[in-house]
């Protein structure tokens, strides 16, 4: 039985089948579903979990070379709404575009991590190193 790190079997399986430059999204609880590509849904209730909580539990185990993040992130929230992202993402290349551009990258990816976060535009797509 595992006893430390991420006890969840489904974000295991995802992370296990991530290679060089596969990308793993990490959702808002309003994110749309897409046909084909697998989610593990881990929202409980209204901000539980949120998006960096699962950041920061995956990145012992996940190496991480590129995150994308949505622009419009960074003028509809608040410093201290961005501030957790910041902590979260310390030392990572972010690369902010526009949404709808963000989301053209989703059906490449190997999974879909949804949360109950409601951070405005809080979602993330990683990309393995």
């Amino acid at each position: 039985m595992i006893q430390t790190g991420i006890l969840n079997p489904g974000i295991n399986s995802l992370l296990s089948r991530v290679r060089h430059t596969n990308t793993l999204v990490i959702a808002d609880r309003g994110f749309p579903f897409w046909p084909g590509v697998e989610t593990v849904d881990i929202s409980l209730v209204s901000g539980v979990p949120l998006v960096c909580d699962v950041i920061c539990a995956i990145r012992a185990n996940f190496k991480i070379g590129k995150v994308f993040q949505a622009e419009e992130f960074l003028t509809a929230n608040a410093n201290e709404v961005r501030l957790p992202f910041q902590q979260a993402l310390e030392d990572l290349h972010v690369i902010h575009e526009p949404h709808l551009q963000l989301k053209t990258r989703v059906p490449h990816a190997i999974g879909i991590i949804r949360t109950g976060d409601a951070t405005r535009y809080g979602n993330l797509i990683l990309e393995s190193a």
